[in-house]
């Protein structure tokens, strides 16, 4: 299935909604039946059915065939947020006793998950160095059920060889999880290595407008049947009619937004790696990243995220320097049309990231634009 399809005409009935180029927004809470008997029929299958939207909504169920396509799942759950993705895949697949290996620094509500909530369940984790596989293998126990996974991470950008981990786990018999919001379904496809189910915050590059918050789920049929069954319905995290709607039209345009953000990240980590007032950058695609060749490999395309450590480890003159770029918004999350910096001086002393550590995204700005945004801050250091 070509991409241009999927994007374009997969689950776009046109000749149901009067042939309208653009999908309509289905924006109701309920769906009416004519007979007892069609009533009858759609509550033997609330997935295929629509009868409430908590449950079923016709927009929402035109994203969700377009993104397990994307991700090359058969099939995907939209929910509210990244986070409820996050929870509700997890939760789906534990139950008291059970064991997780986690890979160090996850996105922060992942650790809160499986530090905090998980916890008071009898639910334990292990956190490792996923950048060796053998890590994964060391803190198997008897009742571990899951790995999970974040490739790369979101602040320091490392990865994990998610065939490896794989087959590791599969021959365990333990299910994995991934976090694949940094490199969208264009830029990495872990369920071609073996992964069960595949998360996103689909307010980032997915909706790529930052005017959406919501998450995915993709897997396959039986396991995305199993947690649409249970904790889907029984949670109520679904996403809104017109947030699915909004991703709709964001998703045209995708492939563009990710190659723009793409060849510009890259120019702008070629020109910050050689800056004598940059200790440090952090960029799976740059040669001095050591697992460059792994991104190489799962990697379809270099995103536009990264980190770096500036020079100084005095707060006032990182602070002039971020105060002083006028193009780069300072801002938490990532892939929409402008480019962000977050700070770990803004964290305060709870954090365990360096004072000099800051993460770029780059959006759709041109590069040369944002270079000499950045060289005028660099002066101020």
């Amino acid at each position: 299935m070509d991409l241009s399809y999927i994007l374009n005409q997969l689950g776009e009935d046109r000749h149901q909604y009067y042939n309208a180029v653009s999908p309509p927004l289905i924006q109701t809470s309920n769906f009416a039946f004519d007979t007892v008997a069609a009533m009858k029929e759609a509550f033997t299958d609330e997935q295929k059915h629509s009868i409430y939207t908590r449950g079923n909504n016709p927009t929402t169920t035109m994203l969700s065939q377009k993104i397990a396509a994307l991700e090359g799942t058969e099939d995907c759950l939209v929910l509210a947020s990244g986070a409820a993705a996050i929870s509700i895949a997890v939760i789906s697949q534990l139950k008291a006793g059970d064991h997780v290996v986690c890979v160090k620094h996850p996105y922060s509500w992942a650790f809160h998950l499986f530090t905090e909530i998980l916890p008071r369940f009898g639910i334990s984790t292990t956190f490792v160095d996923g950048c060796e596989t053998e890590n994964f293998k060391l803190a198997i126990l008897p009742n571990t059920r899951l790995f999970y996974l974040e490739s790369p991470t979101t602040m320091y950008l490392e990865l994990q060889d998610l065939t490896a981990v794989c087959l590791l786990a599969k021959s365990n018999q333990i299910k994995t999880i991934i976090d694949n919001s940094y490199c969208s379904p264009l830029g990495q496809q872990p369920a071609k290595f073996g992964v069960d189910l595949v998360i996103h915050s689909a307010t980032k590059y997915i909706n790529g407008h930052s005017d959406v918050v919501a998450g995915v789920i993709c897997g396959s049929s039986v396991l995305i049947r199993k947690i649409y069954l249970s904790e889907y319905l029984n949670f109520g995290a679904i996403c809104s009619p017109w947030n699915s709607w909004l991703m709709l039209r964001s998703l045209r345009t995708l492939p563009l937004r990710i190659r723009q953000s793409s060849e510009s990240g890259q120019k702008v980590v070629s020109y910050l790696a050689s800056h004598p007032k940059v200790a440090r950058v952090y960029y799976p695609h740059h040669p001095s990243h050591p697992q460059s060749l792994l991104a190489q490999k799962q990697m379809s395309i270099p995103m536009g995220m990264f980190s770096i450590e500036l020079n100084t480890k005095d707060e006032a003159s990182i602070v002039r320097f971020c105060e002083g770029l006028n193009y780069f918004l300072m801002a938490v999350s990532w892939g929409g049309h402008e480019s962000l910096i977050m700070p770990a001086c803004a964290f305060g002393s709870k954090s365990e990231l360096p004072i000099n550590f800051i993460r770029f995204y780059i959006g759709l700005e041109e590069a040369d634009i944002l270079i000499q945004d950045l060289e005028a801050a660099l002066v101020l250091i």
